[in-house]
């Protein structure tokens, strides 16, 4: 496919997260106003003075989370691409088996999957170079993402990519019991590159990964993944 296209976002806050940001500061500083007005109201200025600023810190370290949440590290990854696999988020591996995929290859796959807690960067890479074949929505249920029926019977969005030697490799964002809106950002039709955004999944949730047997892993249960710098396997 030629020398790869880098379209890097240089931002340190996910776009996802703007107008949540900007929504609840809003909200929390409204709040902070009216029990300001309302405890001088009603008890006078001493008590005023003295939960004032613990309801400021409450709503200060609240309002830090959520922007923890949204944050978007600046990643590059270094070296030749070809036929790596990176992970696509930020996470821990919570399933690394050979299982029979039924939806659209109909034979084994090696499926690697990454469990995102609250706490991890909520952004998602292509895993692999290539060209995206179609993105698919799906309508499901909530369960616990880490639960193996996870997989097909929550909401997930499936990404199709064929890489430069006509492999395809499947990468799956499913939705959880506390996530509950997945962004895919990847159009069919259009070249893909590691280093890019596939898409964002608010919450904790998960992502798999249905690779050829052929390729081999590259990491093992439970170990953690850092987004667009964990190598996960390595293609035929």
């Amino acid at each position: 496919m030629g020398e790869r296209i880098k379209k890097l976002k240089k931002i340190r806050i996910h776009r996802e997260g703007t107008s949540e940001l900007c929504y609840s500061a809003f909200i929390l500083l409204l709040l902070n106003l009216a029990l300001y007005f309302a405890l001088e109201w009603i008890f006078g200025s001493f008590t005023r003075h003295v939960i004032m600023p613990f309801v400021a810190g409450v709503s200060g370290f609240v309002w830090l989370a959520i922007l923890n949440f949204y944050r978007c590290p600046i990643r590059y990854f270094n070296g030749d691409t070809d036929k790596l696999v990176v992970a696509p988020a930020d996470g821990k591996i919570v399933v690394l088996e050979e299982v029979e995929e039924h939806d659209y290859f109909h034979d084994k796959r090696l499926m690697i999957s990454i469990f995102m807690s609250p706490l991890n960067v909520h952004a998602n890479w292509f895993p692999v170079d290539g060209r995206v074949k179609f993105v698919k929505h799906f309508k499901g249920n909530y369960h616990k993402a880490w639960l193996p029926k996870a997989s097909e019977e929550n909401e997930h969005a499936d990404v199709m990519i064929e890489t430069p030697d006509g492999q395809s490799i499947l990468v799956r964002q499913i939705a959880g019991a506390m996530a509950r809106r997945i962004v895919t950002y990847a159009k069919e039709g259009e070249e893909c590159y590691i280093d890019e955004h596939m898409g964002f999944i608010k919450l904790g949730s998960r992502v798999d990964v249905f690779l050829p047997m052929t390729a081999r892993a590259c990491v093992t249960m439970d170990q953690p993944t850092t987004g667009d710098q964990t190598v996960i396997a390595k293609l035929s």
